[in-house]
């Protein structure tokens, strides 16, 4: 009888805890918001998306890569999230970042009032905490929140206690969320739907704080001091870095950003904090970037070494050496952000995905892929971190040699290239370019630094490889490079051709390449990665355009003097960004909206790479020959 009564009581206390929001008739909010409406805050080790309408939509606790507690954005609220907004659906809503900071601030103007909702979370110590204050600024503004916390996906409805008056536990298994909040709740207990009103110059303070939940509950934060304590965390770190000239604001925001999703134990940098937004609405190209891939390696390096931050291009440079540590025949392309290498991919059955995207993907099957690519982009960031000082001569040396020893062996099979595609292996154009990167910065280094090694033999193979590339990729009717030995398709990684010194950027089929990708991949002044009805991936077609391969093009036209068109290009894909600064990995010109995971760190790579290539070129002649260049040859 009394576990009976303890399960009654659960159950009402978690019907007004997690109501879902279908039955809360007066909350006027979309179910999704579009991809651009979300901000991202985070503490270093995870991070959650904040929607325009004041909803916490993702949230995975305690990694980027755990179980997602909040997972409305693939779903509904039923799934979990975390609303706290006007009450009134006409309300104005403008938002912002505090200057240099990850701190986010939005603002809601209704006819009787205005208020200021302050979103948060402290780079973590211990706990993991959420914070989020209401500021009353004129009038008075009646507030409603609406918090539902689904584990596993939304799979998992947690055990309700309230401990104290304004603290309420909730647990599932080895997950425990603690919240305390100052608002005057109505009723007994906390309900999914509350409402308060604030005035002018009041403060309501909410606190979420994740625990596993075998730990005692850790004590509450300082509000103040947490947030004090968080602006000056950024904004120092904003500082340690060198001022750009030209778009400062942008490139801060992405620097931000790519520090943003580091994992701070590990320097292990994931792609995005998200899973399976679609790269078309309703398609199945639905992918977990949760993970880090090796192809982010060089740009990454040479973006945070470029911009001053030499601690965490270290830190990334140490965690690449422990991830691909053991026998080069099992480098994989992607791990988890410590080093994990068993990253089974599998579907959320029960979450209809994003605008009923589906699948929902957990992990990524593409780990297991042979992409020949990867050997040059491990060996080309070897390079450049001993380039910028990183390393000692030999550090990582016998791992490097042990990577080319294995690509002698294997850099003439098929694989899946740079796109991961999942049909049958194909000779990629670009996977070969990038195995003659490999040999050339091996042969650099051990030339450079006097590191023993078989220098003869990779200059026999680079060579051969540069042969066979420009005698089977090269288009000659056409006169541009395609996608592959035999291939008539395009391909935006040959856009990278002179930015990696395979060939210069003046030569006639570089030349060729870019006008045939201008003729035939771009849609709207925007580029896609290639044409995917032509091209069997293994499939359905239709994607957007690609936001990294667009600031390809501008590099290309940067290093082919095209500077004005560069400049043109790029400051058209600025206005890409959403009001906030971010950008997703793809954009459909058509609809106007922004497509896949989000925020997107390859996008923002791109977007520094560009902006410091274009101050490159806007120096006096004198000032350039000593400027790093944001090009990994």
């Amino acid at each position: 009888m009394r576990c009976d009564a303890a399960c009654r009581r659960n159950e009402a206390l978690q019907q007004e805890f997690g109501k879902s929001r279908a039955s809360a008739s007066h909350f006027p909010y979309a179910m999704t918001s579009r991809i651009e409406d979300y901000a991202l805050i985070g503490d270093l080790q995870t991070a959650a998306l904040v929607g325009r309408d004041g909803s916490i939509d993702w949230l995975c606790w305690p990694r980027f890569d755990s179980d997602a507690c909040f997972a409305a954005l693939l779903g509904n609220s039923g799934h979990g999230r975390w609303l706290l907004a006007p009450k009134d659906a006409s309300a104005q809503v403008r938002r912002r970042y505090r200057e240099d900071t990850l701190i986010l601030e939005t603002r809601f103007e209704v006819p009787s009032g205005a208020v200021v909702i302050v979103d948060f979370m402290p780079p973590r110590d211990r706990s993991s905490d959420i914070i989020r204050v209401v500021s009353g600024e004129r009038g008075v503004v009646e507030m409603c929140t609406e918090l539902i916390l689904r584990f596993g996906y939304g799979a998992s409805i947690p055990w309700v206690t309230r401990l104290e008056e304004s603290v309420w536990q909730a647990a599932a298994g080895p997950d425990m969320v603690i919240l305390r909040t100052s608002a005057p709740i109505r009723g007994e207990n906390l309900k999914s739907v509350a409402e308060f009103s604030i005035c002018a110059g009041e403060t309501v303070e909410f606190v979420l704080t994740y625990t596993p939940s075998h730990l005692p509950v850790p004590p509450a934060p300082d509000v103040a001091r947490a947030l004090s304590e968080t602006e000056q965390f950024w904004r120092e770190w904003v500082a340690k870095g060198k001022q750009t000239a030209c778009w400062p604001e942008a490139v801060t925001r992405s620097l931000i950003t790519l520090r943003a999703l580091i994992h701070n134990p590990t320097g292990g940098i994931v792609a995005a904090p998200t899973t399976s937004l679609p790269e078309q609405m309703g398609g199945t190209r639905n992918w977990d970037y949760r993970l880090c891939w090796l192809r982010d390696a060089t740009l990454t390096l040479l973006a945070f070494m470029n911009a001053g931050y030499f601690e965490e291009a270290d830190a990334w440079r140490a965690w690449l050496l422990r991830a691909i540590a053991g026998n080069a025949d099992q480098l994989q392309v992607m791990y988890g952000v410590a080093g994990e290498r068993r990253l089974t991919e599998w579907e959320v059955g029960w979450l209809p995905g994003y605008e009923r995207s589906r699948p929902v993907r957990i992990g990524n099957g593409a780990h297991a892929q042979m992409q020949l690519d990867v050997f040059g982009e491990v060996m080309d960031a070897l390079h450049q971190a001993r380039r910028g000082g990183l390393a000692t001569r030999e550090a990582g040396w016998a791992l490097q040699r042990g990577l080319l020893s294995h690509l002698a062996s294997v850099w003439q099979e098929p694989d899946n290239g740079i796109w991961e595609v999942r049909s049958q292996p194909r000779q990629f154009t670009y996977s070969k370019i990038m195995s003659w990167v490999a040999f050339d910065r091996g042969i650099k280094d051990a030339e450079r630094y006097s590191l023993s090694g078989p220098i003869d033999e990779w200059r026999a193979l680079r060579a051969q490889i540069h042969k066979e590339v420009c005698e089977r990729a090269f288009d000659s009717t056409r006169k541009t490079f395609v996608q592959s030995y035999g291939s008539t398709q395009l391909d935006a990684s040959l856009l990278l051709i002179p930015q990696l010194g395979f060939l210069p950027a003046n030569d006639a089929r570089v030349l060729g390449t870019i006008a045939a990708i201008e003729s035939s991949l771009l849609r709207d002044g925007l580029v896609h990665r290639y044409d995917t009805a032509a091209t069997d991936d293994g499939l359905p077609p239709g994607e957007g355009t690609f936001i990294a391969c667009s600031f390809w093009l501008a590099d290309a036209y940067v290093m082919t003097g095209r500077i004005e068109q560069a400049r043109a290009l790029f400051e058209r894909l600025l206005t890409l960004r959403n009001d906030v600064g971010l950008l997703a990995e793809e954009y459909d010109p058509a609809a106007k909206r922004l497509l896949g995971n989000f925020p997107q760190g390859f996008s923002h790579l791109a977007l520094i790479g560009t902006a410091l290539n274009l101050e490159h070129a806007s120096k006096p002649a004198e000032q350039r020959s000593g400027a790093t260049l944001q090009t990994p040859h």
